[in-house]
């Protein structure tokens, strides 16, 4: 069933990033679905029925706005941290209590953090997020785990568990 599921959100994500129902598109589509649902289909997600629950949905388009908005943010204090004479930076590599439990929540959560300027994942063991940050504000655990990673958790949170 989940090789099924795969093999339809494949071809409609190709449709959509196609934007073209011509013949050969939609055969191609169908081939790359097919391909990706065999090699991938054992990693799909074991609970087809999250798929089919449209709170999800909403919580993720509600985390789309929020993950632009704090790039947004973060390209801004990256480029004055740049742009400034005396370069203010303190970096150094922070660790991350995540109350998330699937792989996948994790993932999107770390690939979140990485994408934000100023920001990489180095590494993920159990329940902590290791994050290299350009500048440390503060050496409170909980504080810089809300700056680094508190507005995308809990949306994160609701779209994959």
């Amino acid at each position: 069933m989940k090789h099924i599921v795969l093999f339809i959100t494949a071809l409609i994500f190709w449709l959509l990033l196609t934007f073209n129902l011509t013949t050969a598109n939609i055969i191609v589509g169908i081939v790359a679905a097919l391909v990706t649902s065999f090699i991938f289909g054992r990693y799909f997600t074991t609970s087809i029925s999250k798929l089919l629950q449209p709170q999800r949905y909403f919580w993720f388009f509600a985390y789309l706005i929020i993950f632009i908005w704090e790039c947004l943010k973060a390209n801004i204090e990256v480029a004055y941290l740049v742009l400034h004479p005396a370069m203010p930076i303190k970096p150094g590599i922070v660790k991350i209590k995540t109350d998330l439990k699937t792989d996948i929540a994790k993932t999107t959560l770390a690939n979140s953090i990485t994408m934000t300027p100023g920001t990489i994942t180095v590494d993920i063991i159990d329940d902590y997020i290791y994050v290299h940050w350009i500048y440390i504000s503060t050496d409170n655990p909980e504080e810089y785990s809300q700056k680094v990673s508190g507005r995308f958790e809990k949306y994160i949170k609701k779209i994959f568990e």
